[in-house]
């Protein structure tokens, strides 16, 4: 015997369809082979798909500022997502090294950073960066301040000199930054021109008054801190 074949499978002719297709057994059109060498049919009509959207830019950007001040509070009042914290628990070993003045309610600290996000449009996104405030983390700064285009420098009108270095690090770092007096229970030990002139700040430096703990007052500090990175981008004031 030279072949076997299935009596249920008709017979075709040669150079038909072979005898095993679904169509020789089921009954049905085929569809036409693939076209070989030739170009694609083109698309379907309908619809322009949409252009693809650009993903948003991310902009840096640094609260910082002295021991206590409202910094991990201003970060966790505005972020759109859960903030990243690295709070720890305060202990007898900083009696006298840390001094939370008179905040006596404060039982932690910031031991490493914080960290937020907030959408401002399509366009753009800030990505925040809440700095220790402990001099013995200050080596951290530099790594935190590297691709920042501006920072946020918080500072408790009863306590000034504890943002002294702050203010000195971002002026020779030159970077452009915004000096947010936080209102400690609604209230300012100093008037915002008195803070001014003891900070030996020009009149290039925004200064601006605010509340860590509200969520539309810390926007408003940071929409300051993006014009003056804008300002600076586009050449404008003297930084």
């Amino acid at each position: 015997m030279d072949s076997v074949r299935s009596p249920d499978w008709p017979v075709v002719p040669l150079g038909g369809l072979t005898a095993n297709s679904a169509t020789a057994r089921y009954g049905g059109s085929t569809p036409p082979p693939p076209a070989v060498g030739r170009a694609a049919p083109p698309p379907a009509t309908g619809p322009a798909a949409a252009p693809p959207t650009a993903p948003p830019i991310p902009v840096k950007i640094l609260v910082a500022g002295g021991f206590g001040v409202g910094k991990t509070t201003t970060v966790g009042s505005i972020s759109e997502i859960s903030p990243l914290t690295t709070e720890a628990e305060m202990t007898s070993a900083g009696i006298g090294v840390d001094d939370p003045g008179s905040r006596a309610d404060k039982t932690t600290t910031t031991v490493a950073m914080d960290f937020g996000r907030v959408t401002i449009d399509r366009s753009l996104k800030l990505y925040l960066f809440g700095t220790p405030g402990q001099a013995r983390f200050g080596f951290m700064w530099d790594d935190l301040a590297r691709g920042a285009l501006g920072a946020l420098v918080v500072v408790d009108s009863a306590r000034l000199d504890d943002c002294y270095p702050a203010i000195d690090f971002f002026e020779q770092a030159g970077l452009p930054f915004v000096v947010g007096v936080n209102a400690f229970d609604g209230r300012l030990a100093h008037d915002l021109p008195s803070i001014r002139w003891a900070l030996a700040i020009g009149e290039h430096v925004p200064l601006v008054r605010f509340d860590a703990r509200d969520r539309l007052s810390v926007r408003d500090a940071l929409l300051v801190v993006l014009d003056r990175a804008l300002d600076r981008a586009t050449g404008g004031r003297d930084a």
